[in-house]
């Protein structure tokens, strides 16, 4: 059986992982990504706010030797859902069942005045580009902006904001700064009501600005003023932004999306082409759009490939749950527990935030990176 997976985050590498485990040799998989390397997405604003070396968080593919696994670094350039032909940049290839992983692409010029007049943190360029600028901040108005939704990874803009009032208190720059924070989301993690009092009360005790329920819908880098969805502004000396996401090119000129996402069983995540699947940040099945869903949405995948090549029984479907920690300064880390199930509203619950988390925090990194690339890695960098 032929298996081909498109992308190589947490969905594809977790995929890859288990049918290795499983079938060994036999696995029959080709990882195809355009990038040569994986990156946290926490690993990204430890980078930014100087806390690690982008050669400590980079993870090369090449490390990725598996039974059964063969990796390919090529752009996707064109897919055939109905054939399961998938043509990239170094060869074609023909799956029995192809698995689509390719995330969401970030658009920052789709959001006027961005690319001119702010800076945004949320692709690997722009995250390492602004560990320089953070260096040379000497204070001032910081807001931190939503520009769209749905966006990848939703409470990582508190975490923003939080670790923010942290870089300026350490700095000395905290009498001379303010920093705010404009989110589409009523609450910072909607899922969650006890996180998102852990959240407000981390804000107000610091003093940072929550303005729930808008989006920045521009940039006016002559005045450096952010300009809101009501008509409101924000003045800035520094505008950190989440830009606009959409699903890669090749998927939608596949025909493969709805309303801009792929829609997919939410219990099997399969498309409507049989022996396609869409898992992570590119399908739309109810979830955030995070790496903690995105690998429990492969393990599904897994065991459906699984039963499909043993002649079993299907398994049990999606759960919808993921567990996902959350910086909120001060060197302590809270986990948020939620569920996500079809028809019901979501529920969540949240533990710490203490120390003792943290360091939860990095083995859930470090147990990752044994299982995906095969070598030890601590998270935190002395």
């Amino acid at each position: 059986m032929r298996i081909v997976i498109l992308g190589a985050g947490f969905a594809g590498l977790e995929l890859a992982t288990l049918l290795s485990e499983e079938f060994g040799e036999d696995a029959g998989v080709v990882l195809i990504d355009q990038s040569d390397r994986f990156i946290f997405g926490f690993s990204k604003l430890d980078v930014m706010f100087g806390r690690a070396s982008p050669d400590h968080v980079v993870h090369r593919y090449a490390d990725v030797v598996k039974p059964g696994v063969r990796f390919v670094q090529s752009a996707v350039r064109s897919l055939d859902p109905a054939a399961r032909l998938v043509v990239t940049e170094a060869e074609t290839f023909e799956a029995d069942i192809l698995v689509v992983a390719l995330g969401a692409d970030l658009d920052p010029a789709a959001t006027p005045g961005l690319v001119e007049g702010g800076h945004e943190f949320y692709t690997v360029a722009g995250a390492f580009a602004l560990r320089g600028v953070l260096e040379r901040f000497a204070g001032g108005k910081v807001v931190v902006g939503v520009t769209s939704t749905p966006f990848k990874c939703p409470p990582a803009p508190s975490e923003t904001a939080l670790l923010m009032h942290d870089f300026l208190q350490a700095r000395d720059l905290g009498q001379a700064s303010e920093v705010s924070l404009v989110m589409p989301l009523g609450v910072p993690i909607p899922p969650s009501p006890p996180a998102s009092q852990v959240v407000l009360a981390a804000f107000e005790a610091r003093g940072i600005h929550w303005h729930g329920g808008q989006l920045v819908r521009a940039l006016d880098p002559a005045r450096q003023v952010a300009l809101l969805g009501d008509g409101g502004e924000l003045p800035y000396d520094l505008f950190l932004g989440v830009p606009v996401h959409r699903a890669p090119a090749v998927v939608v000129e596949a025909g493969m999306t709805v309303d801009g996402w792929i829609p997919v069983d939410p219990a099997t995540l399969q498309t409507r082409y049989p022996g396609v699947y869409a898992v992570g940040d590119v399908a739309s099945v109810g979830t955030p759009k995070a790496g903690v869903f995105s690998e429990g949405q492969a393990t599904v995948v897994a065991a459906q490939i699984s039963a499909r090549r043993r002649g079993s029984a299907a398994p049990s479907g999606y759960d919808g749950r993921g567990i996902c920690y959350l910086e909120v300064g001060h060197d302590l880390v809270a986990k948020v527990d939620v569920t996500f199930v079809p028809g019901q509203s979501p529920a969540g619950d949240i533990e710490g935030p203490s120390a003792g988390l943290a360091a939860d925090k990095a083995a859930f990194g470090s147990e990752r990176i044994r299982r995906w690339f095969g070598r030890s890695w601590q998270a935190t960098q002395p």
